[in-house]
C-alpha cells in the first residue's frame, strides 16, 4: 500500500498504473514540488488578480461609455517635483521604473537565497524596500497634486467641465494652452461666505473648502481678458477638447455657469467626469495599499535575514514567497499604468 499513490487496484488484485509515475505532482504533499505557504502565495495571487481585473473592467467599460468627455491623460498627469513646467508623463514613467527595478532588485535577493548568501538577500532586500518607498512616498504627493489641482473650472448646471486658455504661436502652429482661473479672474468686493460645517450650520451637513473664486468673478475676469476661451470637456474629430469661439465661451459661463471648481474629489473634479477621478482615487489607492504592505512585509523579513533566522532554517524560502507577491505587485501597475496613463 505504500505505493498507493502510483498504483491502483481492480477488483482482481491487477495492479494497474495511474500514469503519474515520473510526474511532478503524483498526489503527493507537495503538488508541483511547492510548499504550502508557496502554493498558498499562488492562490492568493490568483484571487487578487481577478480582483484587480475587476477593477479595471469597470473602468474601461465607464471609459468607452464617456469616451468623448474622458480626460486627456497627457494633460491631466504633467507635473514633476520642484519643476513647474509641464512635462506629461515624465514623473509616472519614473515612478514606473523604480517599481520593476525594485522587482530586478527582489530577483536577485531570491537568487542570493538559493545559494544561502545572506549579506547579499540583505543588501538587495534593502534596495527593493528604497524602491517602494519611493514609490509610495511619489504617489502620495501625485495625490496631493491631483487633489490639488493647477487650473480651475466651472461646473455647469449640466454637470459638464468649462476650462480656460489661449491660442500660443509656438513652431509656427497655433495650439491651445490652458490658463488657470486666478490669472485672469477679477476679485469682486463681497461678503465672504463662511464654509458650511455642522458646528454652524445644519447639523447633518458639511460641505467642502469654499473655491477661490466665484463664477460672477470668472465671468468679470473673462470679459476683461479678450483672449481667453473656453474650452469644454467633449473631444473634436481631432482628438482634442472642443474649445468654444469668444461669443459662446461668454454665453456658457454666463448662462450655464454653477460653481467654480479647483482639483479633484470624490464628487467632481476640474479634469473632467467625476467618474475619472473615482476610478483614479480607487484603483491606484488600492494598488498604493498593496506596495506599502509590500514594504512593511520586506521590512519584517529584511530584519529576519539580518537576525538569521533564515539562516539556521537553511532555506530563504520566505524570502521567495513575499517576492512572489511583490512581483505580482509590479505586474499589477504595469496594468494600471497602462488603463490610466497610455491609453
Amino acid at each position: 500500500m505504500s505505493n498507493f499513490k502510483n498504483e491502483c487496484y481492480r477488483m482482481d488484485n491487477t495492479v494497474v498504473s495511474t500514469g503519474t509515475e515520473g510526474k511532478t505532482w503524483g498526489g503527493g504533499s507537495q503538488p508541483l514540488k511547492s510548499s504550502y505557504g508557496k502554493m498558498m502565495m499562488w492562490f492568493f495571487i490568483v484571487s487578487d488578480a481577478l480582483t484587480f481585473s475587476g477593477f479595471l473592467a469597470a473602468y474601461g467599460f465607464s471609459r468607452f461609455k464617456f469616451i468623448d468627455a474622458w480626460p486627456i491623460a497627457d494633460e491631466v498627469f504633467t507635473h514633476i517635483p520642484f519643476y513647474h513646467e509641464p512635462a506629461p508623463m515624465i514623473y509616472v514613467a519614473f515612478m514606473t521604473f523604480v517599481l520593476i527595478m525594485s522587482s530586478v532588485t527582489m530577483v536577485l535577493a531570491v537568487d542570493a537565497g538559493h545559494e544561502m548568501k545572506k549579506a547579499k538577500v540583505t543588501f538587495y532586500m534593502f534596495l527593493t524596500i528604497i524602491g517602494g518607498l519611493i514609490f509610495v512616498g511619489s504617489q502620495a504627493w501625485e495625490w496631493a497634486t491631483f487633489i490639488k489641482g493647477d487650473y480651475g473650472a466651472i461646473q455647469t448646471k449640466g454637470g459638464n467641465i468649462l476650462q480656460f486658455g489661449e491660442y500660443v504661436e509656438k513652431d509656427g502652429e497655433q495650439l491651445f494652452k490652458r490658463v488657470a482661473i486666478k490669472d485672469f479672474a477679477i476679485e469682486a468686493a463681497h461678503d465672504v461666505r463662511e464654509q458650511h460645517q455642522r458646528k454652524n450650520g445644519i447639523w447633518f451637513m458639511n460641505e467642502g473648502s469654499l473655491p477661490s473664486y466665484t463664477v460672477d468673478e470668472v465671468m468679470h475676469g473673462l470679459e476683461a481678458n479678450t483672449n481667453v476661451l473656453v474650452r469644454t470637456q467633449l473631444i473634436n474629430e481631432d482628438g482634442e477638447k472642443t474649445v468654444l469661439t469668444r461669443e459662446e465661451s461668454l454665453r456658457q459661463i454666463k448662462e450655464n455657469g454653477k460653481s467654480v471648481v479647483e482639483g479633484a474629489n470624490l464628487h467632481v473634479n476640474e479634469y473632467g467626469t467625476p467618474l475619472f477621478a473615482d476610478f483614479f482615487f480607487f484603483i491606484t489607492g488600492f494598488h498604493g495599499f498593496h506596495v506599502f504592505s509590500g514594504v512593511v512585509i520586506n521590512i519584517i523579513i529584511f530584519f529576519n535575514v539580518i537576525l538569521g533566522t533564515y539562516e539556521r532554517r537553511k532555506n530563504y524560502e520566505m524570502v521567495e514567497k513575499v517576492g512572489l507577491y511583490w512581483h505580482f505587485v509590479d505586474l499589477v501597475w504595469v496594468f494600471v499604468f497602462t488603463f490610466f496613463y497610455l491609453v
